[in-house]
């Protein structure tokens, strides 16, 4: 018997007996709970059940969730299906939309509609909750065998597992760390489970002076993962000794290693309690600033520049030091590479810098800093123009004869045009204003026009 049976009109209609006959389902039906029967009757359940499996990341299990489940409307799975006079089906919700909309046609075939009738199809309804329940089930056991086995290996590392054992040591505390890391890491209910079980205190004492990169190195990546961390746990992480050890980790490290040490320590600045003058160390800040310049990790990239914006708006004193070690040239040459998603925190991170005497000198005594400001004008957001306009005010303002007319061979009078020109906020095109009155003081009006790139018209 085919699979699907013609109508009259020219659709076509799952024969579900043969569908599942010849495995398109998934097989025959399995027996189901009471849980998968309430499923059934409950579309409400159902969605909730999807919902789970699917923030979970396990909306199909080993299988692709069967393409007629699939409502051809809103190409997700169906909870309340609907069947049409032309013998499709739909989500009973995205259908009714359709037609609330003054349609008479089938979305999928454009047939035209002689019946508006929505006729509910409850086999296939049934068919749905009965194969969802099945991954549901799964994956409820295999949440259950992951929370234990994290349980497991916090005990196993604390030396509190029965029967009662020796902490792990060596070899083996690596290997177990490593394993707790790959479940906190791929299934984040895991996180809550390594906490219940005191992995967090654990977590927190591998961390110090005599510790291992490699112990660290796991402990840190658990730490990062989402494990929940309260006030006490954070103020143990801020112990000098505990910090020394990110620190090293986060210059020595694998790239993987540096940016969850960057993480760490983005982590504990949120706390109400973190001292600033943690994050006052030439080591930690050289450590990141590498991280940054290295493009082979754009996540790398990210996690570093948040945590030095992060330093400058919290350590104001840590800004002399940010520059001291060549940040403000490194940045500034790293700004035509960036993605566009960090374009705008290296912009905020020179704007700080700017706020102290010997970052203004940095930024005028880079030969990329005019150029490479200029480019950004009007081109990422009004943000980044605004940061970028700043830099070119702080240069320009510091040594008008030398950095103006750089700026205008540059471009720049006609980007500030464009600005002013622009639906930019009016304080905004005001700033540029001023810059452009700034740059044209070194030339005649006509030279300066033709700096401007302006047609006769405009002129």
């Amino acid at each position: 018997m085919p699979q699907y049976q013609e109508l009259p009109c020219g659709g076509q209609v799952l024969d579900i007996d043969t569908a599942l006959k010849d495995g398109i389902l998934g097989g025959a039906l399995e027996p189901v709970d009471a849980a998968a029967g309430d499923a059934g009757k409950q579309p409400l359940e159902l969605r909730k059940m999807m919902d789970e499996l699917d923030a979970a990341g396990d909306g199909g299990g080993d299988e692709a969730v069967p393409a007629v489940f699939i409502c051809p409307i809103s190409l997700e799975p169906m909870v309340d299906p609907v069947t049409l006079c032309t013998g499709q089906t739909y989500e009973r919700a995205n259908i009714s939309r359709w037609l609330a909309l003054g349609h008479r046609t089938c979305p999928t075939t454009m047939q035209e509609l002689w019946d508006d009738a929505l006729t509910p199809n409850a086999t296939l309804r049934q068919l749905i909750a009965a194969w969802f329940s099945r991954r549901y089930t799964r994956f409820k056991k295999r949440s259950a065998d992951f929370h234990g086995r994290a349980a497991d290996l916090v005990h196993s590392l604390r030396g509190t597992a029965v029967p009662r054992r020796q902490p792990l040591k060596g070899q083996a505390r690596v290997a177990a760390l490593r394993e707790l890391r790959t479940l906190a890491t791929t299934h984040q209910s895991v996180t809550k489970a390594i906490a219940e079980a005191g992995g967090v205190a654990l977590l927190t004492s591998l961390l110090g002076p005599f510790t291992s990169h490699a112990v660290g190195t796991e402990a840190v990546a658990i730490l990062v993962s989402g494990v929940p961390l309260d006030v006490d746990a954070k103020a143990a992480l801020m112990q000098p000794a505990k910090v020394s050890l990110v620190v090293d980790m986060l210059n020595e490290g694998a790239a993987e290693t540096k940016i969850n040490c960057v993480r760490l320590i983005r982590i504990l600045m949120d706390e109400r309690g973190f001292r600033p003058e943690t994050v006052a160390s030439l080591s930690l800040l050289v450590g990141v600033m590498r991280l940054i310049r290295d493009k082979r990790h754009p996540d790398g990239v990210v996690a570093g520049l948040e945590l030095l914006n992060s330093i400058c708006a919290v350590h104001r004193p840590a800004r002399s030091m940010i520059v001291s070690i060549g940040a403000v040239p490194q940045l500034v040459e790293l700004l035509p590479e960036l993605a566009t998603e960090c374009v705008e925190p290296a912009l905020d991170i020179l704007d700080a810098l700017s706020a102290v005497p010997e970052g203004r000198v940095a930024l005028k005594d880079c030969p990329r800093t005019i150029p490479n400001a200029v480019r950004l004008l009007m081109r990422v957001s009004e943000a980044c123009t605004r940061r970028a306009l700043s830099m070119l005010w702080t240069v320009c303002r510091m040594a008008p004869e030398e950095c103006a007319p750089a700026a205008v061979e540059a471009g720049l009078a006609a980007k500030l045009l464009l600005v002013i020109q622009s639906g930019c906020a009016p304080e905004l095109k005001q700033k540029a204003s001023e810059l452009l009155k700034l740059c044209r003081l070194n030339y005649t009006d006509t030279l300066f026009i033709s700096k401007c790139k302006l047609t006769r018209t405009i002129q």
